[in-house]
């Protein structure tokens, strides 16, 4: 449920990029880039591996932690005046918010995510290559580390400036992250094919028989 909130908001993330290249800066969807993107950014994608790391109770209580935060920190970003002087027609940027203080909220969601999306897939290589088996949940693992890392390299360019950076680091980061995942899924539907064929090779059916 999280990586399918966490993908969700990706995509508005950079849908509203999207909209404000092409048709120009609008107040409704500035507000709803920054929730979705500079705040929340990869926390639900990194509260859905909470749950894989962590015990349910703990997570539970992340999680709880995790809406509160955002909700109070997206209350004063719908709050915040516009300093509309400072817009730039095609451009996103929170430099624009009269309450800058508000920008200190992303910073710990971003932390959190680092934490537990790209730490938990480093670890998870890790622990997959020190056993011995199973490459290619280290190299998706790996993948989805990197994929994830590129967004936030984005994000450092945008706070200096540089949005078309974080366009780019997004997009390539999200193809990073769905190779990730098609590796190790696939590796997975081909070890069970695999175990269904020894299955059937060791107790054939009567039209095996035939």
């Amino acid at each position: 449920m999280w990586w399918m909130i966490g993908v969700g908001l990706y995509g508005l993330g950079t849908l509203t990029e999207a909209l404000t290249t092409i048709f120009g800066w609008s107040e409704p969807v500035f507000r709803s880039w920054y929730i979705a993107g500079a705040l929340l950014g990869a926390g639900p994608l990194a509260q859905g591996t909470v749950y894989l790391l962590l015990p349910r109770r703990i997570a539970d209580r992340l999680a709880v932690a995790l809406v509160t935060y955002v909700a109070i920190a997206s209350a004063f970003v719908v709050a915040t005046p516009l300093l509309y002087d400072l817009v730039e027609p095609n451009r996103l940027s929170g430099v624009v918010m009269a309450w800058q203080w508000v920008r200190l909220f992303s910073p710990l969601v971003n932390l959190y995510a680092v934490v537990f999306l790209i730490g938990g897939a480093i670890w998870s290589a890790w622990k997959y290559w020190r056993q011995g088996d199973a490459s290619s949940r280290v190299l998706g693992n790996v993948l989805i580390a990197v994929g994830a890392i590129l967004p936030g390299i984005g994000g450092s360019f945008a706070r200096a400036g540089v949005i078309e950076v974080l366009y780019v680091t997004e997009l390539i980061g999200l193809l990073l992250i769905w190779a990730g995942y098609r590796v190790i899924v696939g590796d997975r539907v081909a070890s069970i094919h695999r175990e269904q064929r020894q299955v059937s090779a060791r107790f054939p059916t009567e039209n095996d028989e035939r």
